[in-house]
């Protein structure tokens, strides 16, 4: 009779739970059984471990094999268990000492010759073993980068198990050749569209669009400014070819560096989804997310066959969501966005299990004014009915477009715009070292609580704690009265006024500042002309 244990971990979502991996020997009929609530991908590793134990030169125990994953109540998917399997099966048959292995965390996919392939969700993994408190991790070769981002952890990569058995037994490693071949994008993902190297990658030749190359559009670069500094959702609608998409593109260069910590969430979401870029274990940018409109609900807000995986709004955590031709989208599709819009996370229940995501993004909506996109051009180039147009616009629901701070109409640009020779606007590094500076503002004012952008700040607490000039919500305040402005509504106009003044250096939004964020909320006209934030 042979026992050995090693550990493990399980994801759900993007959190991780250690497994203890326990192998038994008994005299018996050779058989291999393996419990635990594993799925099917689990369950076929009995094949691979077996093949690749054979292949690196070991003997496989002919006897009764029973390898349990505990805790049995978590589900268990993928095949990243499969290294600690082979290990715990050789300490059992005594190849390896099993006092060795029981207080290291093994994660790989085993080839059937014995390589161990990378796999998905290294570094969620990793956090997971380090906060149960173990020190030593097995990790295939190409993820020790992606593993090392974890402080106070001891990260040891292989390219095949006789590497393992070698280095565990004291033994000459052999050399083994580089694993050919790179991790490739979850194909459940692969109808979202970003730029450069697919997913989650950035833009190709590390090209970064500028803000200058938009001409003309001051309100729509401002409004741009204004979502970045204050982290405000926006809505361009306009005619096709006004710019609404290059200004979209745009915004992921204003935004600040994320931090050390947004950093390993956006990378430990991107890591579960597969699509971290090679090279770059560690996402320091904010990514930027571009769904077709034909997305499904499963593929933006997360879900899949069997448990859950990370969607749209997961992997554009901390950074910006386009969805270009909003209103091309399903409306069940867009309006599943509401909850992860206020509370920055999404849970997602299937039959298989619930999980919760982060999912605090900044959404960018882009749309026509009609279904041909000639609406309001003039000389009535336009022939949809009135009602196609209302039909149009009513897939963008109400209680959607409540969230939605900066409402602009990106008009068509001139010819003098487009073609004045030496006439472009500011550049990207330019109104980026605003936003910072306005960013550095509303984190000093909100130092000793838990908000870092105005729009993080609840309605309450900035109508009660934070005031502005005297008299500058009398408008604002007679649009909720007439029914034209909802409460949630009259703290997003407060959140915007706060990052008009922030980027102003102003103390207190003034009332041209709320009269400002009130005519992009509602369309109407108040006189309010937006002071050079610049000055």
């Amino acid at each position: 009779m042979g026992f050995a244990r090693t550990c493990s971990v399980a994801l759900v979502g993007v959190e991780g739970v250690v497994v203890e991996v326990q192998a038994d020997l008994e005299p018996g009929v050779a058989a291999f059984t393996l419990v635990g609530l594993p799925d099917k991908s689990l369950t076929e590793s009995k094949d691979r471990v077996r093949a690749a134990v054979v292949n690196s030169g070991a003997v496989w125990p002919s006897k009764k094999l029973t390898v349990g994953l505990s805790p049995a109540s978590v589900p268990k998917s993928g095949s990243g268990f499969d290294l600690a399997v082979a290990a715990a099966v050789l300490g059992a048959a005594e190849r390896i000492d099993p006092r060795v292995l029981a207080d290291i965390v093994m994660i790989g996919e085993l080839g059937l010759d014995g390589r161990v392939r990378p796999v998905r969700g290294v570094l969620p993994a990793v956090l997971a073993a380090a906060d149960a408190g173990y020190e030593q991790v097995v990790v295939p070769e190409s993820g020790v980068p992606e593993a090392s981002l974890v402080p106070g952890v001891s990260v040891l990569g292989v390219r095949s198990l006789r590497q393992l058995i070698a280095v565990l037994t004291d033994e000459p490693v052999p050399d083994e050749e580089p694993v050919l071949g790179e991790v490739r994008p979850d194909p459940f993902l692969a109808g979202l569209a970003l730029p450069g190297t697919g997913l989650g990658g950035g833009p190709p030749g590390g090209h970064q669009p500028d803000l200058a190359d938009v001409a003309g559009q001051t309100l729509a670069r401002t409004a741009l400014e204004v979502a970045a500094a204050g982290r405000h959702h926006v809505f361009f609608k306009g005619p096709p070819g006004a710019g609404k998409t290059m200004l979209a593109e745009r915004l992921p260069g204003l935004l600040p560096e994320l931090s050390r910590q947004e950093s390993l969430e956006v990378t430990a979401v991107h890591s579960v989804a597969g699509v971290l870029p090679p090279g770059h274990p560690l996402v320091d940018r904010s990514p930027y997310c571009a769904p077709h409109h034909s997305a499904t609900m499963a593929s933006l807000v997360g879900g899949g066959n069997g448990f859950p995986r990370p969607g749209a709004v997961s992997l554009s955590h901390h950074g910006v969501l386009f969805l270009d031709e909003a209103a091309e989208f399903h409306s069940s599709v867009l309006d599943s966005l509401r909850q992860p819009l206020e509370s920055g996370h999404v849970v997602v229940a299937r039959a298989a299990g619930m999980l919760r995501m982060p999912a605090r993004f900044l959404m960018v909506l882009a749309a026509n004014p009609c279904p041909c996109g000639r609406f309001g051009m003039g000389d009535d180039i336009c022939e949809c009915r009135p009602s196609s147009i209302k039909r149009y616009r009513a897939r963008l629901s109400g209680p959607l477009m409540d969230r939605v701070d900066l409402r602009v109409t990106v008009e068509p640009v001139s010819r003098a715009e487009l073609l004045g020779a030496g006439v472009s606007g500011e550049s990207t590094a330019v109104v980026a070292d605003r936003v910072r500076l306005a960013r550095e503002r509303a984190a000093r004012r909100y130092e000793g609580h838990p908000w870092r952008t105005n729009s993080e700040v609840p309605g309450h607490e900035l109508r009660t704690r934070w005031h502005v000039q005297s008299g500058a919500l009398m408008k604002a305040e007679a649009d909720l009265d007439r029914g034209l402005l909802s409460a949630r509504g009259l703290d997003r106009v407060l959140r915007v006024a706060w990052t008009v003044a922030d980027l102003a250096g102003r103390d207190r939004p003034s009332a041209n500042d709320v009269n400002w964020a009130l005519e992009l909320r509602t369309g109407i006209r108040r006189g309010a002309v937006l002071e050079a934030i610049g000055s």
